[in-house]
């Protein structure tokens, strides 16, 4: 689909001159996000201690630590019951760790995706008192469990939450819950990943203990941060900042193990890396299979272990690809042909597989830009992952639902959902109603905004060095968006399976040239015109031991779409 571009407003004179330290698309970058002054320039580049908030700000943080020193202390039988996700494994992880650190008696839990479904459930609690767990410790889920904590707690179990997902009209019973989107609680950043939450009940402990912070742990902090696309500005800017350090150079056998299979060079690991690299490779397992695989690679202590379970996730992740293309075809094919496309689209077959629903519903958001709802048939229920766009907030309108649902959660751009059988068609009426009151009157035409319209000869090492500076990028905190205008196609060719991607090398009037990459492009490959303006991202690439900049390519368009008004936004 064609994207309208947005460009942004001129610099005013005052700015200007405040940045003049910076060449003139450098500012722009900079004032695209909210940057007017050196001091705002000093306080973007530098991460300091001011965001590293007090942990326990959070409510029930005290009785939490408490509670924990008790079960330590007596030498309890801790259980971190997990999230089969990037988010959740990492954070599982990561009090693993830290908690026998100190010389804790813990295990942990992840529940099978096609088995048990997400969070906690009544049997995998029972399992968990019958094999003796004494205290349990979510990460990543729990905060909406209330059933099943009140049947935790009626089986003798003492239960800590820690989550970041928003939470129902009703907390759960629990111990304590650690969540700093609950009502009331005064933790002044409310956007921490699953992990992150982790990080601070594991930071509070060890504070509390008088031993150093877990500074180690940080680039299991950075990877389900990323991974779990939280927004990185605030304290997860910095967690994140601080965490790639750490990852490039982490010592966990698994994480060396799944960077060498990838590819990508210590050193220069960004959130590039863990956004296509790590977090996919850790998401498969759970995807297709156990999660088990993506924890027992984390905590790898042999070398040949690691180089094996990263093996497997390589062929787990491969197979998760291919598997996404079919049912992504499969959903379109329920598509295709409505012109304009629903509202609301939604795809349901009994051959989908659970674990990549969400990927599915994702690549249908990019391809129609519009919400999507990608549904598999159980035996008695129906599960189903929703992906949005900012126009609709697809948690909130499953909130009009709620009476229909077994269970659901999520936030504004994604979501999870369980519906029995019976009651799925009187869902899907729900859903779509709601969707045509919000979204009949807007039109659903997806945005690019172009932070600077450039040179090829701007584009040197110097601005990449900038760029880099800026990391970690990723939402919340974007990657610099460049465009360049009306430069030569001089060679194309598709790569990939089934020549999904489109590789270009490009030509300016001045006869400087760049190579190019456009993922999911290439069926633009037939009908390219010769001359073309280029929205794009500048990437660092390795290949053989020499590094070259390249262009990564968000949109393609005719050459002079920027002066068309039907193409392209000016803002005043």
């Amino acid at each position: 689909m064609n994207k309208r571009w947005r460009l942004t407003p001129p610099i005013p004179p005052d700015v200007q001159h405040s940045l003049a330290e910076y060449r003139p698309f450098e500012q722009e970058i900079l004032f695209n996000r909210g940057i007017r002054t050196t001091k705002e320039v000093d306080a973007y580049f530098t991460f300091g201690i001011s965001q590293d908030h007090d942990p326990f700000l959070m409510s029930g943080m005290d009785q939490a630590v408490e509670r924990l020193q008790a079960a330590v202390a007596s030498g309890e039988n801790i259980v971190i019951y997990g999230d089969y996700d990037a988010d959740g494994v990492t954070a599982t992880a990561l009090l693993v760790d830290v908690l026998r650190r100190i010389g804790a008696s813990v295990g942990h839990y992840i529940p099978n995706r096609f088995n048990e479904g997400y969070g906690l459930n009544h049997d995998a609690l029972t399992k968990i008192r019958e094999r003796g767990g004494e205290l349990v410790i979510t990460v990543d889920c729990g905060v909406r469990a209330v059933d099943e904590i009140e049947h935790a707690v009626s089986l003798g179990l003492d239960v800590i939450v820690t989550d970041h997902h928003q939470p129902g009209t009703r907390l759960p019973p629990a111990l304590a819950v650690i969540n700093p989107s609950q009502r009331g609680d005064s933790y002044p950043f409310k956007e921490l990943a699953g992990v992150g939450v982790a990080y601070k009940l594991a930071q509070a402990l060890l504070r509390r203990l008088g031993q150093p912070e877990p500074i180690e742990s940080l680039d299991l902090v950075a990877i389900g941060t990323v991974a779990d696309i939280v927004p990185l500005y605030g304290e997860n800017r910095q967690l994140v900042r601080m965490g790639l350090e750490q990852l490039n150079r982490t010592q966990r056998l698994g994480l060396r193990a799944i960077i060498e299979t990838i590819g990508h060079e210590f050193g220069h690991l960004n959130t590039t890396t863990i956004g296509f690299g790590i977090g996919p490779r850790l998401n498969a397992a759970g995807r297709l299979d156990s999660a088990e695989r993506a924890f027992n690679l984390l905590m790898a202590i042999e070398e040949m272990e690691a180089k094996h379970l990263a093996n497997q996730l390589e062929e787990i992740n491969r197979e998760r690809q291919h598997i996404t293309r079919e049912m992504v075809e499969r959903a379109r094919i329920q598509v295709v042909g409505k012109d304009p496309p629903p509202l609301l689209i939604i795809a349901i077959d009994p051959g989908f597989n659970q674990g990549v629903i969400g990927l599915a519903a994702s690549r249908l958001v990019e391809e129609f830009y519009r919400p999507s709802i990608v549904a598999a048939y159980g035996e008695k229920v129906i599960r189903g992952s929703a992906r949005s766009i900012p126009e609709f907030h697809i948690t909130e309108a499953l909130d009009e639902c709620e009476e229909l649902l077994e269970r659901y959660g999520g936030h504004s751009a994604a979501a999870g959902f369980s519906v029995r059988n019976e009651r799925f068609d009187e869902f899907k009426q729900r859903i779509n109603q709601v969707a045509t009151e919000k979204l009949a009157e807007i039109e659903l035409r997806p945005t690019l905004t172009v932070d600077a319209v450039v040179r090829f000869s701007d584009l040197d090492w110097s601005l990449h060095e900038f760029i880099e500076r800026m990391e970690p990028c990723g939402y919340g905190n974007p990657f610099p968006v460049l465009a360049v205008q009306d430069v030569e196609v001089v060679s194309k060719r598709t790569v990939g399976a089934e020549g999904r991607h489109l590789k270009l090398t490009m030509r300016d009037e001045q006869k400087k040239v760049f190579d190019a990459i456009a993922f999911r492009q290439g069926h633009f490959y037939t009908d390219l015109p010769q001359r073309v303006d280029l929205a794009f991202r500048l990437e660092r690439n390795d290949y053989r031991g020499v590094s070259s900049l390249q262009l990564n390519v968000l949109n393609i368009r005719p050459a002079g779409s920027l002066d068309d008004p039907n193409m392209t936004i000016r803002e005043p």
